[in-house]
């Protein structure tokens, strides 16, 4: 990923000083990648650096390059779509109906699946008091 993002002509080298800043700015990212024994470009099996869906998006913003510029984009997008879902969360139910629909299910299915999320709301609700009901009335 780094050498896609940096067009470096060494991009382990490149992950080699990143991953060293990173940790000296006491950032969990380097310091948590797992190593896995991929396949190298030589044909051999190499311990290679793999990191969670959350790291590697912190290490794209950590990346000084042109080319991860769209994904920081995106990602400041994406972070300002949810906290304005936060203040209206009306907008996140009408981001879900949008995806349902551009994945081509029908509006039938989409109704039943809004209706089925907010019994099992009301039903885990339900539980939840009656667990804190009994907890109340339990004698120590």
């Amino acid at each position: 990923m780094v050498g896609v993002l940096t067009e470096s002509k060494n991009p382990r080298k490149y992950w080699s000083v990143l991953k060293s800043r990173l940790k000296n700015e006491d950032l969990e990212v380097a310091t948590n990648c797992s190593q896995l024994k991929m396949l190298a470009s030589d044909g051999k099996m190499r311990l290679t650096d793999v990191a969670t869906t959350k790291q590697l998006l912190r290490i794209i913003q950590s990346v000084p390059s042109s080319k991860a510029e769209p994904f920081k984009q995106g990602l400041a997008q994406l972070g300002k779509e949810r906290l304005d879902e936060i203040a209206d969360p009306e907008q996140a139910i009408e981001r879900a109906i949008n995806i349902y629909r551009k994945k081509g299910y029908s509006e039938e299915w989409i109704n039943q699946r809004l209706r089925s999320i907010e019994i099992r709301k009301d039903l885990t609700n339900e539980w939840n008091c009656s667990v804190l009901n009994k907890v109340k009335n339990m004698q120590f």
